[in-house]
């Protein structure tokens, strides 16, 4: 029907991207990693660049963790070469690359105090008592422990430890420090407090962070950018904006944010858009790209850009949908909607609450009756 040049992987490109001539201080060339029958990660290319904060990204079993390791040297790839700084990792073992590990359960010494278990790797590496003392102390500053010298780990709070042990290997001066869920132990409003302060403390010290994570609110907020695992393979790379704003297939829609997503197919061509043909009605795409040949594809709405209202949208060009309220989630700072279709379908619906409500109650009640609509260039486009 149409063919269009153009290619989604094109679109909301941000600056501060790694391009041009840059090389690559991890390069990861083709790693599969298997055990018996079980393929833990499939033949994974990707590059990732001095001073990134880079996030692994996916949920239990995706093989994240797996690639992390092989990182390290704790894992040996079954096929495939890493690189770091140009230099094959293979047969390198985990002490003699220019790498560290932080690992989840933090595995602090409890019967060493804090300057002790930041000093360890140093005292291990033989280097002098001055030079250990001055780096400890640096890096205390850093993270900001001072006076918290000769306290021992039982006696800190949980993103107290979180620090030492960021200390502790960032204490070494590693090119990459390789992080394994380095917030999961703590609760989730000290886990939002420590993400800008993890960020801080890397942009002041430069070196390259791989952070894996199956929280995907986290490796929005913390990177650079994303890599998106399933089933052992990279299925998406790239910033959070292209991540999330253009995902390059559903399962990745869905697993960053939610999206309302169901089949439709392209019935005309429009100036800088297409008319869409769906279960819920025939509806406008505009600056959104789209190369077809004859089969159908997805269409996905996130609930934020979901507008809600009593009157439908008469505006040219205006998508619109009727339906009932079929169930409220009062949430404070928003509030969360399912809409039945007449279709039958559910639509959900991100409203912020922006202003407070009168009499305590809402503008929108369970079995209102309402209109959905949503801009032309809001919608996403699938194709598997």
């Amino acid at each position: 029907m149409v063919d269009q040049e153009d290619h989604p992987e094109d679109y909301g490109k941000i600056e501060g991207g790694p391009s041009g001539d840059r090389q690559p201080l991890l390069r990861i060339q083709n790693v599969t990693k298997a055990f018996d029958e079980f393929v833990a990660v499939d033949n994974v290319e990707l590059d990732i660049y001095e001073g990134e904060l880079f996030c692994l990204l996916g949920g239990s079993g995706c093989g994240k963790t797996t690639l992390l390791r092989m990182l390290a040297g704790f894992e040996t790839p079954t096929s495939g070469k890493i690189l770091i700084d140009g230099k094959d990792m293979s047969g390198v073992p985990p002490y003699e690359r220019p790498t560290n590990m932080m690992f989840q359960n933090y595995a602090l010494f409890p019967h060493m105090n804090v300057a002790k278990n930041i000093a360890f790797g140093l005292e291990q590496d033989g280097l002098p008592r001055s030079e250990i003392k001055e780096r400890t102390n640096d890096i205390l500053r850093l993270v900001e422990l001072q006076g918290y010298e000769n306290r021992r780990p039982q006696q800190l709070s949980g993103g107290q430890r979180q620090r030492v042990a960021l200390a502790r290997a960032l204490v070494k001066e590693p090119k990459i420090l390789l992080l394994d869920e380095p917030l999961g132990a703590l609760d989730k409003k000290l886990r939002e407090q420590t993400q800008f302060e993890l960020m801080n403390i890397q942009d002041k010290v430069g070196v390259t962070f791989v952070v894996v994570t199956h929280d995907q609110e986290e490796a929005m907020i913390l990177s650079t950018r994303i890599s998106v695992m399933d089933r052992g393979r990279l299925v998406q790379t790239g910033s959070p904006t292209e991540i999330y704003e253009f995902p390059k297939s559903r399962m990745v829609a869905n697993f960053i944010g939610s999206a309302n997503i169901f089949e439709g197919s392209v019935i005309g061509e429009l100036e800088h858009g297409f008319k869409i043909e769906t279960i819920i009605g025939e509806f406008t795409l505009k600056n959104t790209p789209i190369t077809i040949r004859n089969k159908a594809i997805f269409i996905g709405i996130r609930p934020e850009k979901i507008f809600l209202s009593k009157e439908p949208d008469l505006a040219p060009g205006s998508n619109n949908a009727e339906g009932t309220i079929y169930d409220i989630g009062y949430l404070g700072n928003t509030s969360r909607y399912k809409i039945r279709l007449e279709q039958d379908l559910i639509i959900d619906v991100t409203a912020p609450n922006q202003t407070r409500p009168q009499n305590k109650t809402h503008e929108f009640m369970w079995d209102d009756k309402v209109y959905i609509n949503w801009e032309p260039s809001s919608a996403m486009v699938f194709y598997e």
